[in-house]
């Protein structure tokens, strides 16, 4: 598993607890932050750098959905027929939020990694409608931000 598959999977983890736990996310961030192994899945042995990277790429994801939530779910919301965002699963609203930030202010990620890892992690953590759920919407976004 990547660095940044990682940190997009502990990234799940802590905006998720933001929302159920009503937690503020800067609260739940410096938790990870200050004791990063906490969250850390399948195999905490991380190198130093690698770790850094992890926590860099944790801070960026966790910080920029918190800062611009209401633009994603906007966005969200008007590509997803029939639902709210506030009726989604909360896995699968994470994951979007968390991919649509990537598809919106991580230019040096190309739409299709971004997609393919949303994809992913919603198999993994979601339903088993999740991934097709994730795929649909953010193929639709995608292709409205000329990004595929």
């Amino acid at each position: 598993m990547g660095n940044r598959r990682k940190a997009r999977e502990v990234s799940l983890q802590l905006l998720y607890e933001t929302e159920l736990a009503h937690k503020s996310g800067k609260e739940v961030a410096e938790r990870f932050l200050k004791d990063p192994y906490c969250l850390l899945l399948e195999g905490s042995d991380l190198a130093p750098a690698a770790l850094e990277e992890v926590r860099d790429f944790t801070r960026q994801i966790t910080e920029g959905v918190g800062n611009n939530v209401h633009e994603i779910d906007r966005l969200i919301e008007g590509h997803s027929t029939h639902w709210k965002v506030s009726r989604m699963a909360s896995v699968d609203r994470n994951i979007l939020r968390m991919a649509v930030f990537e598809l919106l202010y991580c230019q040096d990620i190309p739409a299709s990694v971004t997609i393919n890892e949303a994809i992913e992690i919603a198999k993994k953590y979601g339903t088993e409608e999740s991934g097709a759920f994730v795929n649909g919407i953010l193929d639709h976004i995608a292709k409205e931000l000329k990004k595929m």
